[in-house]
């Protein structure tokens, strides 16, 4: 694989990712449980999508066939998406959709903090601009699995079920091709494996505060890499997708 296409390939990876659970969060606006809620779910959601503009422009740029970020992030097919299956989960309740945000800000927070070190320097600029909001994120998810895991009966189990369900996205998290491969050699990807168990031991941390039960022998589910999906991406780009696909070019 040539270099240009491994590094648009990367990029795509977390460009649909950040878009995808940044939409998700979206579907929350004006749903919130509380007034302030509801604005910082959408605050997060807007801060996730522009993190995916940030690596569409680049993957844009390192094509070099005169798309843009609109195209690549609006009008591909379900398969050519390489979001992470844990971020085009349904929302759920509240507490599905904290314990969704809480598993892949971990994961961001500690992404970016290492991809700060790439060699290249769009890439490191993206990290760089991103993982302050990140831990923000990062706070506020883990400040509502706790409150919701420490707190009644009926949310305690809500959000241990919540647990159980996604969990089995997780691993999937640090799943690598030779894509990574070849970025990692030059220095310019994350070797995920390096920051796993940092990751495992915040996730356990957190949820030992919250009174959880992390999840054993659970079935890992993968395939994002190879573009396969849960059902869940095909209805979800249907309606992101409609106005550019529905007139092509349309602009405020």
């Amino acid at each position: 694989m040539e270099m240009k296409e491994a590094i648009f390939n990367y990029c795509l990876r977390y460009a649909d990712s950040s878009l995808i659970i940044g939409h998700r969060l979206s579907e929350w606006c004006g749903h919130g449980p509380i007034l302030e809620e509801d604005i910082a779910m959408t605050n997060v959601a807007l801060d996730l999508v522009g993190q995916s503009r940030s690596f569409y422009q680049y993957a844009a740029k390192v094509e070099g066939k005169d798309r843009t970020e609109d195209d690549l992030a609006y009008l591909r097919d379900e398969r050519e998406y390489r979001n992470t299956l844990l971020t085009e989960q349904p929302n759920g309740d509240f507490g599905q959709t904290m314990m969704r945000q809480f598993l892949f800000d971990s994961f961001q927070v500690l992404f970016f903090e290492k991809l700060k070190e790439s060699k290249d320097e769009d890439m490191s600029a993206i990290a760089f601009k991103s993982i302050k909001e990140s831990k923000y994120h990062l706070r506020h998810s883990s400040q509502w699995v706790i409150r919701l895991g420490d707190g009644t009966e009926e949310s305690h189990q809500r959000i241990q079920n919540s647990l159980e369900d996604l969990w089995r996205f997780s691993d999937e998290l640090f799943e690598m091709n030779e894509i990574d491969e070849v970025l990692i050699k030059d220095g310019i990807a994350v070797d995920l494996s390096t920051i796993k168990d940092h990751w495992m031991q915040n996730v356990v941390d957190v949820l030992a505060e919250a009174t959880l039960n992390v999840p054993e022998d659970t079935f890992m589910a993968t395939g994002s890499r190879e573009g396969k999906h849960s059902e869940h991406l095909g209805y979800l780009l249907a309606e992101m997708q409609v106005l550019p696909r529905t007139y092509p070019g349309a602009k405020w």
